[in-house]
């Protein structure tokens, strides 16, 4: 049994009252001190961790401007706030103690969008690529670039100046926002803009805080104009926070004050809204694949790529190549980049040309690729091959891969894991190879792995170094080499922080601005924040005041992680391995990573919230001496007592009388999961939520008594086959309102799915399908079994939709083949996803028994419905190793593929079919659209692939009352706006559980694929 855990940690009362003094007052947002809200604030995509006391979710800038007017009151002085955005910082931008401010849950309404003058008002909130998207049918796009813009917030952006792919021509975030709407602390609001710098000084002449912001930037920025010139390096990635150059044009005559906030971490105010140019989308776009023999070959020869006229040059090393070779996004993107025959590519440079003039665009990649040619001939460049990119779809392809890269990069194999702190490096271009050079010698000598990415054309490369976080010896040398890495960045007359702010990392701020600046910028903090208060620690403390900076020494994810001990963090592996990338984030509701998140829009309720809490979970078991490893394998020996029982019981009961145990966090975390199982191939290091779910589930349930919905969901195989044998009796009890009212409040199912009539056995009483044993099986000659098709039957298409099992019977027969039914055998799946993992291994073995005496007779075995097929290749593994024997079931559309192997395309015609793909088997199986369209174009008709995100049944998740609301929730996101919009009749879906939600949310459903093949063939 698990221990309790009591003890969370504390709160200041100050931090009390000011939450009891907010809500007094109206403010309209969330408010949290819940330990696991805290614990998915301590953490971003840094190797930081920092606990704030609390966590506040304003729903507008009035919202904000209550907390900055209660918080200067004389009570709450001792308190700090830290704004944040999306969470996907590099160096903990947005980490710090006191109340975090998050402005991504509420905040994301785009305001306003002005094509005519080229520009848009959004809140802070609002997401990159949810932005471009809105602006597409309008022509535009907020060009500044980076690899998390499906998660990263325009506020975030603003305040760490954010940049990537494409700067040399669209420049910084920096330079395309016009404007903010920024509350200061105490509540006033100040809006910025560009204005004649006589206009600026007349501001600063008043007496409010406004006027004493004008005024101290004007003057300081006025007064040392020649020393900054001199300081800041003539660089695309100019220094950032704050940005002292940029406040007054080059004559003097603009001032706008807008650029101070730029980068500045929300260190000086809270930005709540932004106005920003947008640009025009270009109209042509061309992408070439440059492959080199080495990484240093690929970074000389950036340059003559920008000489070319390229808007972008982007640079990835064989180390991250190989990772994404290894991962889900290549199947997208393998076809150009394909290998070069007795040629090994371990370096690749994609360069990119855009512009409106097709002509001039297709001239100029022409110049490029002779260049490459001649350098390909010559043998002396280590160009070995190219490939050109015309179309959109597969250039937006290319840069999904090299967005995944970064993330990818957590996955790579070993203790050791390349991590963020030297990564955004910027120097000279034509000096970054020679840069490289020594920076990868500094690497050589201390032994490390480390992958590279980038930026070539703006001199940025970066470059992550592989440390064991959980080892001292290895954390303290993340100092050294941040020490060296900024000597030898001086030396190439380049920048720290390049692209992703500065974090952790200000302590190297004196150096780099010099004494003189530094005071200055010292002096404008306190202008806006003169008691250190706003994100404290960060860029540099006011003048006045000389608090200790946050330092890259600072308390790491690895300092609490290695309190765990090593054989618990290998056995949790699937936890332990997030790395904070965030992708689990990503806004795009036709994306099937983690419907949960989107729902909710709580980061407790994503892969990298959940998995942050098992983390903190096994920590603190560690601190109370237990050993969950240990306790799990006791559990496949332990017998149930009714001394046990009658403890479970009690905990029970003190638990529903509100007694606090961080599990129960916890398992709410978890049993807010889908177990759609997207995130085990989606995210960039494989976290795989409901495999640890399950794990801590059963762990959980060894204190605390199961509900009975558990139980019913677990047995769902043991009782349904017997249901089936009188299905009308049973759907007329079931259907009752008195029935229906009974499971829902003491059961907690409601909408449950009435049973197939005729069952299955009844529709195929006279097929010979259903009737064979296996000894008549093993009878078969070999030219028999050779055009023998083996179903196998799952519980919830066999007994609660059997017309589909009944119809690939009758496709099988059309098609040539002998259909044989074998019988029913319990798959473990609903068992596995409550966490009765004894119960599911028995069941696994088994059925993997019988399957492998069938694998045995060498006819191809399918099944209908993907996770329960799936269930085979994935948890039996899981459970079993190598016990699970080699025996398959396909799929049904790999069967198709090879029984239709010898059919051509045929003439298609009709109307289209319209596939909505089913999100564990699109995700862990991505050609399985195609798939499904080849084997429709070879019968001669059309299937379109529709793009949608979960359907939110997820198996019996959207049949449990509590989660209701959050399944039609998830349903209404992209499936039912979709199919809105098509003839009902023509779409189509794979998931059983699919059709149930499209039945009981539409009123009628759609049908499987195999049922759409039988109609056109018949």
């Amino acid at each position: 049994m698990i221990p309790q855990i009591s003890q969370a940690p504390g709160l200041l009362q100050a931090v009390l009252d000011f939450l009891q003094e907010l809500e007094q007052q109206g403010f309209t947002g969330d408010a949290t001190t819940r330990y696991a809200e805290r614990l998915t604030m301590a953490t971003d995509n840094s190797v930081y961790q920092l606990l704030p006391d609390a966590v506040l979710f304003p729903r507008s800038t009035a919202d904000v401007a209550l907390v900055a007017r209660i918080a200067d009151d004389a009570r709450f002085q001792c308190l700090a706030f830290t704004p944040r955005g999306g969470g996907t910082g590099t160096n903990g931008q947005a980490l710090n103690h006191g109340i975090v401010v998050d402005m991504s849950r509420y905040m994301n309404r785009i305001i306003e969008i002005n094509p005519e003058e080229g520009w848009v008002r959004v809140e802070a909130g609002v997401i990159k690529d949810q932005l471009n998207l809105s602006l597409r049918p309008y022509g535009f796009f907020f060009s500044p670039e980076l690899s998390t813009s499906n998660r990263a917030t325009l506020g975030g952006m603003i305040n760490t100046d954010a940049s990537g792919q494409g700067s040399l021509v669209y420049g910084k975030t920096s330079d395309h926002v016009l404007g903010v709407r920024a509350v200061l602390l105490g509540g006033e609001i100040l809006d910025t803009r560009q204005m004649p710098a006589a206009l600026a000084r007349v501001l600063g002449k008043e007496n409010t805080q406004t006027g004493r912001i004008y005024r101290t930037v004007f003057d300081r920025c006025q007064a040392q104009r020649s020393l900054i010139l001199e300081k800041f390096p003539q660089l695309n990635r100019f220094l950032t926070g704050y940005d002292l150059r940029h406040v007054f044009n080059e004559d003097m005559t603009q001032f706008d004050l807008t650029r101070i906030l730029t980068g500045s971490e929300g260190t000086l105010a809270f930005i709540t809204e932004a106005r920003l140019n947008i640009t025009p989308i270009p109209k042509v776009r061309r992408l070439v694949n440059v492959k080199y023999d080495s990484f240093d070959a690929a970074l000389r020869s950036a340059p003559f790529m920008v000489d070319a006229a390229a808007l972008s040059v982007e640079t990835i090393d064989s180390t991250v190549l190989n990772l994404a070779r290894e991962d889900i996004v290549w199947h997208s993107v393998r076809e150009h980049i394909s290998d070069v025959p007795g040629k090994t590519m371990a370096g690749l440079n994609i360069v990119e040309f855009a512009g409106d003039d097709e002509v001039q665009i297709d001239a100029r990649v022409s110049a490029l690729c002779a260049r490459l040619d001649a350098g390909i001939a010559s043998q002396e460049s280590g160009i070995i091959g190219w490939q050109l990119c015309r179309d959109i779809a597969s250039i937006e392809r290319i840069y999904a891969m090299r967005k995944k890269a970064v993330g990818l990069l957590g996955n790579a194999p070993g203790q050791a894991k390349p991590i963020p702190f030297v990564e955004d490096t910027c120097v000279p271009p034509q000096h970054l190879a020679d840069y490289i050079t020594e920076f990868r010698a500094l690497l050589d000598q201390h032994g490390l792995n480390y992958g590279m990415f980038g930026h070539v054309d703006a001199g940025v490369l970066h470059v992550r170094p592989a440390l064991d976080m959980c080892d001292p010896r290895q954390e303290a040398l993340l100092t050294q080499i941040s020490d060296a890495v900024v000597a030898l960045t001086a030396k190439y007359g380049g920048l720290l922080w390049g692209e992703h702010g500065k974090g952790f990392r200000a302590q190297y701020s004196p150096a780099f601005f010099g004494e003189t600046l530094y005071a200055e910028l010292r002096e404008i903090k306190a202008a806006f924040d003169p008691y250190n208060r706003l994100n404290p620690g960060k860029i540099c403390p006011p003048a006045g005041i000389d608090t200790p900076m946050w330092q890259v020494d600072a308390i790491k994810r690895g300092t609490y992680d290695r309190q765990i001990p090593g054989a618990v963090r290998n056995a949790w592996r699937g936890a332990m391995t997030c790395n904070g990338n965030g992708l689990c984030f990503n806004f795009d509701v036709r994306s099937p990573m983690c419907p949960s998140m989107k729902i909710t829009r709580e980061r407790v309720h994503s892969p990298k919230g959940r998995a942050g809490l098992i983390r903190e979970w096994l920590r603190l078991l560690a601190e109370e001496g237990v050993n969950p490893v240990q306790l799990e394998q006791a559990l496949a020996h332990q017998k149930t007592s009714l001394r046990h029982l009658i403890k479970r019981v009690r905990n029970t009961w003190y638990a529903r009388r509100g007694e606090y145990d961080f599990s129960h966090e916890v398992k709410i975390a978890m049993s807010g999961c889908l177990a759609c199982k997207a995130c085990s191939t989606q995210c960039p290091v494989k976290i795989d939520v409901p495999e640890f779910r399950a794990r801590f589930l059963q762990l959980y349930h060894t204190r605390y008594l199961r509900p009975l919905r558990d139980r019913v969901v677990a047995n769902v195989e043991s009782y349904a086959p017997l249901m089936a044998r009188a299905p009308r009796a049973f759907n007329a009890v079931l259907s009752q309102p008195w029935v229906r009212h009974f499971t829902a409040r003491r059961i907690g199912m409601v909408d449950l799915p009435a049973l197939s009539v005729p069952s299955l056995q009844r529709q195929l009483v006279k097929h010979p399908s259903a009737n064979m044993t296996l000894e008549q099986l093993e009878r078969l000659s070999s030219q028999e079994r050779s055009r023998t098709l083996l179903i196998v039957q799952d519980p919830f298409t066999s007994y609660y939709d059997a017309p589909v099992v009944a119809d690939f019977v009758a496709l099988a027969d059309k098609l040539g083949w002998r259909p044989v039914l074998l019988p029913f055998s319990p798959n473990g799946k609903a068992a596995h996803i409550k966490g009765f993992l004894q119960q599911f291994a028995k069941t696994a073995r088994k059925t993997a028994d019988f399957l492998n005496r069938i694998a045995r007779l060498g006819m191809p075995m399918a099944g209908v419905d993907p996770a329960l097929v799936l269930c085979y290749r994935d948890e039996y593994r899981q459970a079993l190793g190598e016990a699970r024997g080699d025996f398959q079931v396909q799929l049904a559309q790999e069967w198709l593929l090879s029984a239709l192997a010898e059919r051509s395309r045929q003439t298609a015609g009709g109307e289209p079919w319209y596939l909505f793909g089913h999100c564990t088997e699109s995700t862990a199986l991505p050609d399985t659209g195609k798939q499904w369209a080849e084997i429709f174009a070879r019968c001669g008709a059309v299937l379109e692939n529709v793009q949608v995100g979960c359907c939110g049944m997820a198996g019996t998740y959207g049949h449990e009352a509590q989660h209701l609301q959050n399944s039609l929730g998830i349903y209404a996101l992209s499936w039912h706006q979709a199919l809105q919009r098509l003839p009902r009749d023509r779409c189509l879906a794979s998931g059983y559980s699919c059709r149930s939600q499209v039945k009981r949310t539409e009123g009628n459903g759609i049908r499987h694929p195999l049922q759409a093949l039988l109609e056109i063939l018949t």
